[in-house]
This record gives C-alpha cells, sequence and structure tokens, in this order.
C-alpha cells in the first residue's frame, strides 16, 4: 500500500482538497450521462458509483482524521449509500494509506526522544494497520509482541474546521437546520476530540479492561503508559482475525452463535454495570479466533452513561412503557423526541412515529433468542429509515429529534446488530436492566 509522506493540516489545504475533489465528482458526472446516452445506463450507472468511491475515499484518507471518520461511519450504514461505496469506505476501519516511515520517527524524536528501534527491540517499518486518527505497528521487547499506536499529526487541531465544512453538505443532503443539529454536532466534535487524546484513551482502556474482567471469552490488551504518550499508545499484541477475514475460514454456526453471544453480554455488562458502552463498534475494533473468543483493541470513543439518562433511556425496552401510551409519551418528552411546544398534529404524528419506529428496533429485546440473520428484519429497520428520511412530515416538525445522549449508543447498538447481522448468529438477547 502506498505510503503517505505529508498530512495537508491548515484549514486552506484541507478546504482546497476537498474542493479539488468535488471538481472530479463533477467530471465523473458528465462520463456518466455521455456514457448512459450511447451505452448502458446500468453499467454507466455502476461505472459512476466506482469512480465517485474512489476518488472521495482516496480524498479523505490523504486529510485523515475526523474527514476520514465520516467515511468509516458511513460504511457501517447499509441504507445511504451503493454498495460499491460502503466496500470502499470499510477500508478506513483498518485499512487506509499509512504514513511513512520517517514520519512516525519525527512523532518518536518529538515525544520521546529518541528513535522506535532505540525504545524496542524491533519495530516495523511498514505500518500493520492504518485507520483515520492513527495507525498501528509491531514492536517486540523482552520476547514480548507489542502493538504501538501513532496518532496522526494535526488530527486534533482540525476537527473542528473539518466538521464547520461537513455541516452545511450534511443539513442540506437531510433538510436538517442548524437549530435541529446543532447538539448532534457538538456530541460528534466532543467525541472526536476524545479519540484524538490518547493519554485519555489509556486511561480509558485501563479503567474498561480491569472492569470487564469477569466477562469470559472477551480478552483486552495491557497497556504500557511508561511506552505511551499523548501521540503514542503502546499495547499488548492481540492475535486474531477481523471480521471478514474470520468469516473467510467458514466458522461453523455454534462458533458464530459463540461470538454473537459474548459480544452481547459485553456490551450488556458494560451499559448496565459500567454505564459505558464501546461507542465506535466497527469491526476493525475486533478480533476473533476459532474457538469463539473475541479480542478488543480500541476503547478511543467511549460513551458514558449519565445516570439517570440511563434509567429513563431503557424503560424504551420495558413492557410497561412501550404498552402505555400515557408513560411512553411522558418518556418521549424526557428523551426530547417530542417539545412542548409541539402544535397537537406534530405531537400526534412524532409519537405515532417514534412509537413505530420503537417496536421495530427494540424487538431483538422482547424475545429470549434472536437470529440476527434474519435479513427482512433489517430490511424493515433500513426501508423504515429510507421512508422517513423522505416525509415531509418529518423534515417540516423537525428532522433532528433525541437527546445527544442517545446519538452514540444508537450507534453502539447498530453498529452491534450490524456485526451479529454478518455474524449470523442466533443470540439469548436477556438484557441486566432492572425495569
Amino acid at each position: 500500500m502506498k505510503e503517505q509522506n505529508k498530512i495537508p493540516t491548515s484549514k486552506v489545504k484541507r478546504a482546497a482538497k476537498l474542493i479539488s475533489t468535488g471538481a472530479k465528482l463533477g467530471g465523473n458526472y458528465v462520463k456518466y450521462y455521455a456514457k448512459s446516452v450511447v451505452g448502458d445506463e446500468k453499467e454507466a450507472k455502476e461505472q459512476l458509483d466506482k469512480d465517485n468511491a474512489d476518488d472521495i475515499y482516496n480524498s479523505l484518507s490523504e486529510l485523515k482524521g475526523s474527514a476520514l471518520k465520516v467515511a468509516q461511519i458511513m460504511s457501517m450504514d447499509k441504507n445511504t449509500l451503493p454498495k460499491t461505496m460502503i466496500d470502499k469506505f470499510s477500508l478506513a476501519q483498518y485499512s487506509a494509506p499509512p504514513l511513512s516511515y520517517p514520519l512516525v520517527v519525527k512523532t518518536f524524536r518529538q515525544t520521546f526522544g529518541k528513535t522506535p528501534t532505540e525504545i524496542f527491540d524491533t519495530f516495523s517499518k511498514n505500518a500493520v494497520n492504518a485507520a483515520s486518527i492513527g495507525q498501528v505497528h509491531l514492536a517486540e521487547l523482552n520476547h514480548k509482541k507489542l502493538a504501538v499506536k501513532i496518532k496522526y499529526p494535526g488530527v486534533a487541531d482540525s476537527v473542528h474546521s473539518d466538521l464547520a465544512m461537513v455541516k452545511p453538505i450534511a443539513m442540506k443532503m437531510l433538510g436538517l437546520k442548524e437549530k435541529d443539529v446543532k447538539h448532534y454536532f457538538e456530541e460528534v466534535e466532543n467525541k472526536l476530540l476524545e479519540e484524538t487524546d490518547y493519554e485519555l484513551e489509556l486511561k480509558q482502556s485501563i479503567d474498561i479492561s480491569n472492569g470487564s474482567k469477569t466477562l469470559e471469552g472477551v480478552f483486552f490488551p495491557s497497556y504500557y503508559p511508561e511506552l505511551s504518550n499523548k501521540r503514542i499508545l503502546t499495547m499488548d499484541w492481540l492475535e486474531g482475525m477481523h471480521l471478514d477475514q474470520f468469516l473467510k475460514t467458514n466458522p461453523s454456526q455454534e462458533t458464530r452463535n459463540l461470538i454473537g453471544q459474548r459480544l452481547w453480554d459485553m456490551y450488556d455488562y458494560h451499559v448496565n454495570t459500567l454505564r459505558a458502552i464501546h461507542a465506535d463498534p466497527h469491526p476493525g475494533n475486533f478480533l476473533f479466533n476459532e474457538n469463539g473468543e473475541i479480542g478488543v483493541i480500541d476503547f478511543g470513543c467511549i460513551k458514558h452513561i449519565p445516570e439517570e439518562f440511563y434509567h429513563q433511556y431503557f424503560q424504551l425496552i420495558n413492557p410497561d412503557y412501550v404498552n402505555d401510551d400515557e408513560k411512553l409519551r411522558k418518556l418521549f418528552y424526557y428523551l426530547e423526541f417530542l417539545y412542548e411546544d409541539d402544535t397537537k398534529e406534530a405531537s400526534k404524528f412524532f409519537f405515532d412515529t417514534f412509537k413505530e419506529s420503537l417496536l421495530l428496533l427494540i424487538h431483538p429485546f422482547t424475545v429470549d433468542v434472536f437470529d440476527f440473520s434474519n435479513e427482512e428484519y433489517f430490511n424493515q429497520i433500513y426501508a423504515k429509515g429510507e421512508e422517513l428520511s423522505k416525509s415531509k412530515d418529518v423534515r417540516k416538525n423537525g428532522a433532528a429529534r433525541g437527546s445527544r445522549h442517545i446519538l452514540y449508543i444508537n450507534r453502539a447498538y447498530f453498529g452491534l446488530f450490524s456485526i451479529l447481522n454478518q455474524l449470523g448468529a442466533t443470540v439469548k438477547t436477556k438484557t441486566s436492566f432492572e425495569f
């Protein structure tokens, strides 16, 4: 894979890169229209999607940071993008173009005052994995294999300006208003800034892994504060395969179910015991093996759930609330699905809409066992999402609703559901939440 020798860090250079990408996309559409007139429309559309996916991904890969993080997040949403783009953007999870070794050495000199080979017995010059915020190198010290994660330069400084460039585009595409999305963008910005803080990630990683020792079949690396700093994070090297590699080994249904159950139990434990959820659940953050064990390797994005909000939010899976419109309506007000100043018509519309969506989304929680290979269930979710995105009533009365705390909790569960779907796992969907 081709390495990068530099990353655009100034606002002007990053904006210029996005503008030049927009020009390329315009050229792609010109070629598409020309080909569709004289040739096969389907073939021309497929080529357009491929060209757009390549150009957008290449641009975001060069920018890295929060710009590339957007591609990573979009790759998890199979409802909004062509398959070509989903496949391409999924590379952002662990296979982005890495920085060159001289830049890695420069980072070590700036933070440790030493080169990697002066600190470790061995250190791979080529990155083993590269994602949106940093890349990983394999090292060895005192016969122990280590994973050394190095943050890309400038990623923290560019978060605010990157989101400022993305926000108007997102609002236009989704038909949103500034006042509707302000608190969501604040939540996203805060979480992205946390992900660029390796000192915070070190603390969160130690806290979560120490708090999860009772989980069976889930393992975490040990972390080394003396070999870590604000731009470098050192931990044990964990053996295992990413999800796509694991599935190519054709694991048995029993193993798929075992892994699915352990993932479900881990999320349930983290939410209901630790009040903290792994809010970046893309497949690149997990490693699997043939014994059905799971390695968890990234705690940069953790959503800590406020106590009062926790007790209110998870009433959404409580039958006493779901089957009682009066209780459910009060809960919707608390969760900001409904507003006090809504008109009578808007209030009825959003209550009915959110209740219908809720009954669909919580279905796995309402049964003892759920088969996540059920494509009909996921197709219903995608269809409902598409229906709401096109609804004039939704846009007219405020498209973005819900507390800011919901954003990353929902993202975590959608990511979990997606992994379980890819595994084709059947899971006992019990929860330790006490109604």
